[in-house]
Parts: C-alpha cells; structure tokens; sequence
C-alpha cells in the first residue's frame, strides 16, 4: 500500500439512491461492492481513519455542468433524482465532511484541501466511481498536490471494463504502489499502529 503517515478515505461519487430499488442497482458491478465499501467506511470510523464524502451534484437546469455535456456522458447527477444520492448503506456520520461537486475531479472548486489539510493527511485511500473518470481526476489532481493515492481496485467501477483496466493503469503510472484491494485495507486498519485523528487533536 502507498501509505504514509495519516490517511483518509475518500469515497468518491457512490451515489444510486437513498432506498433499495432506487437508482442503478448495478451502478457500482454487484452488491458485493457495495457491501466492501460498507465494511471500509466502518473500519475507518473504528480506526479513527477520516472519512470524507464526495457527491456530484448539478441543477435540474445543467447551467452549472459546463462542458461535461461534450462528452460520451448525458445529463447526470441531477438535484433532487433518488439516483443521485448516497448509495443505500452508504451514509456520512454528522462530523464527516460531505462535499458536493460541479466536475470530475474531486478537488476542482471544492474545499477538499482544506479538510484535507485540517486532517493533516498525507495518503488517501479512494473507493467510487466511475474509475476512468472522477476517481481518475480525483487520483491525478491528488498527485499533483503530493498526496500518496490508494484506489482500491474492487471498491471502485468503470464506465465500461476497458475503460476501468487504463484508468487504473494511468494511476499505477504515477505511482507505483496505488493500487490495492479491500482486503489490503482492511489489513492494514487491523494492524495495532493507532491512526491519529486530527479532528481532536487540530494541528498548530
């Protein structure tokens, strides 16, 4: 795993709706992924491992999607559409950060680096989707600004398999040791070494 020092998950875009049967039931492959982001949001919250929430959101009248519109993908992520809340199970604890976007990329006009910087955090671990898309942009914006990525490549889902093979290629192409399983994360919080939690202990 690419961790040093303290780490924070990220969980990027799982949106699909606030109830069974809302949503894509298949937006994130089967349940069992959802079920491995369930099981890592706990382990985090037992370790005393931040959790921030990133959602896409966009008005139902777009003025706020920009040039998303020019791509493979149509409207999306629409206000006030079950399908683009939190996946069912999935739901931030009231001192988490839940951070709504406007792009892809999880840190483009957002305060992700201000709550990233307030945690004093120096890895992310990134479970979501889609991977060849913001889990791509969150992953190259979080390199860029020196931060050692973790996608866990069984918690997160492509626009198409190809699609979901290159982007985790392009990741492992920053950095080598990017690219983990939920299995590597759960062991990892399991070790003894104790996570500081800077949400009590505020950096000086």
């Amino acid at each position: 795993m690419n961790i040093h020092g303290s780490t924070a998950l990220v969980v990027v875009d799982f949106q699909g709706g606030p109830g069974p049967g809302d949503g894509d039931p298949e937006a994130f492959g089967h349940r069992a992924m959802l079920d491995k982001a369930i099981a890592l949001v706990d382990g985090c919250r037992a370790k005393g491992v931040p959790v921030v929430w990133i959602q896409e959101v966009h008005k139902p009248h777009l003025r706020d999607i920009g040039r998303e519109l020019d791509g493979s993908e149509g409207a999306h992520c629409i206000e006030g559409r079950p399908g683009t809340e939190i996946a069912y199970g999935l739901t931030p604890a009231p001192d988490e950060f839940h951070i709504r976007k406007r792009r892809y990329s999880s840190f483009f006009g957002t305060e992700l680096d201000i709550v990233l910087k307030a945690y004093d955090v120096d890895s992310l671990i990134l479970i979501g989707g889609f991977t060849d898309i913001c889990i791509l942009y969150t992953a190259v914006d979080a390199h860029q600004k020196d931060f050692f990525v973790n996608v866990v490549t069984d918690v997160v889902s492509g626009s198409s398999r190809q699609a979901h093979d290159d982007a985790l290629k392009m990741v492992h192409y920053l950095q080598h040791k990017s690219l983990v399983t939920a299995d590597e994360v759960t062991a990892w919080l399991e070790q003894p070494v104790p996570q500081r939690h800077p949400a009590t202990e505020p950096s000086r």
